[in-house]
């Protein structure tokens, strides 16, 4: 199996910056997707931003501009570095990663999400 570790929530106010780090481990053949998502209070949980072991990013409306994902294959680590912060984006980050894994001998797929980390923006 793999694990999503994420780091790096907390409190910020409007205007501030924070860095998201999310490391997966275990038996990775391949990481297919890697990316975030974010659940606000009373809403359900949507995309942030990802990418694709091609390299293509995609951003929500919301954060283009503002929010850049990164990626460090040879740490399977990725980052979500959040400049401009808005009381809006106040919410529980999740890492989720599409990933191929060794299992038995054979690969195996699974959609792994991490165990989320508060981001509060507040003056």
């Amino acid at each position: 199996q793999v694990q999503l570790v994420e780091s790096g929530g907390g409190s910020v106010q409007p205007g501030g910056s924070l860095r998201l780090s999310c490391a997966a481990s275990g038996s990775i053949f391949n990481i297919n997707v890697m990316g975030w998502y974010r659940q606000a209070p009373g809403k359900q949980r949507a995309l942030v931003a990802n990418e694709t072991s091609d390299g293509i990013t995609n951003y929500a409306d919301s954060v283009k501009g503002r929010f850049t994902i990164s990626r460090d294959n040879a740490k399977n680590t990725m980052y979500l570095q959040m400049n401009s912060l808005k009381p809006e984006d106040t919410a529980v980050y999740y890492c989720h990663a599409r990933v191929a894994y060794w299992c038995s001998g054979t690969i195996c797929g699974m959609d792994g999400w991490g165990q989320g980390t508060q981001v509060t923006v507040s003056s």
